[in-house]
């Protein structure tokens, strides 16, 4: 088994090592890497049951809070205006429930200074995050089930439609087809790294990479059935199953299997990291909550 390379230099130092960084801001500090440890998530905290079908969780870095969609009701694609987005603090307390209303089936969110994006079934909403206020709409033609969402450095917005096999893109009030394949197999999680976007596959299980100039679409990751959300930790990722799976994945692509509640009912939809604070944030989706897990090292005996 591989070890998660960055992500086990980058877990809690010592008191000792602490004590020298002259209170300087939290960040994690290297660790020796070891080829015998692995990678497991330890349950920290769990929200309440007040999230009903919480979908997707963002960091918001500036404000030190957590966004969490959540879809209200199901269907998930009903639009039925009964879906939400709270605000939560990193203690897993619930801050405002209801921050933002008036929505649909909301899922994955991107932030962009200060604008929170998020994939409405079939529209992409502005929200202002200093405010609480929706700014604007804008109806994406043709998509049925938009689901995630990524920002790039420009404020570019990528969403997927995993219905339609379609990402689309979002550049100031104007909403293009950016791609549409059937080779990303009911694309839903999105991450942009560099010049790629990162896609996951949910209903074929495989990760692509997409060069944001060529579009060309490279798998770089299979066995990964419902493939949902994409959060980077360091060079690496985590990545999550809709089923209740999350993996590690190193930069060359090595995935390990660090947490499964697929025995317990409780789903992984999509998830985020705070690297700094050595957190994987999990929407439990039909659990209405999101759990906190702190990333640890174990050492194989």
């Amino acid at each position: 088994m591989q070890s998660f390379k960055l992500l086990s230099m980058l877990l809690i130092p010592s008191l000792a090592v602490v004590s020298c960084t002259n209170n300087a801001p939290e960040k994690s500090t290297p660790l020796s890497p070891d080829p015998k440890e692995t990678i497991v998530l330890t349950p920290t905290w769990k929200t309440d049951t007040l999230l009903t079908t919480s979908e997707s969780v963002l960091y918001d870095d500036t404000y030190n809070i957590l966004y969490v969609s959540c879809i209200g009701k199901v269907p998930t694609d009903a639009k039925d205006g009964d879906g939400f987005i709270a605000k939560v603090g990193l203690d897993g307390k619930v801050i405002d429930r209801n921050w933002v209303t008036d929505l649909n089936g909301p899922k994955g969110m991107g932030r962009y200074g200060e604008y929170l994006y998020v994939a409405d079934i079939s529209r992409i909403v502005k929200i202002d995050i200093l405010s609480g206020k929706i700014l604007a709409t804008y109806e994406v033609p043709g998509a049925t089930f938009l689901n995630d969402i990524a920002v790039d450095q420009n404020g570019r917005v990528y969403v997927s439609d995993t219905n339609t096999n379609t990402i689309y893109s979002l550049e100031g009030e104007d909403v293009t087809l950016f791609l549409q394949d059937t080779l990303l197999g009911g694309p839903n999680g999105l991450f942009v790294e560099g010049d790629k976007l990162l896609v996951a596959g949910f209903d074929i299980g495989q990760v692509f990479t997409v060069d944001l100039t060529t579009k060309k679409v490279n798998p770089v990751l299979d066995e990964l059935p419902g493939g949902d959300g994409i959060a980077p930790y360091g060079d690496n990722l985590f990545i999550s199953n809709w089923n209740g799976e999350i993996y590690a994945v190193t930069d060359d692509w090595q995935k390990e299997k660090v947490l499964d509640t697929k025995n317990l009912d409780i789903n992984a939809a999509d998830i985020t990291t705070i690297p700094s604070k050595n957190l994987v944030l999990v929407p439990t989706f039909f659990g209405n909550t999101v759990d906190a897990y702190r990333v640890e090292t174990r050492t194989d005996q």
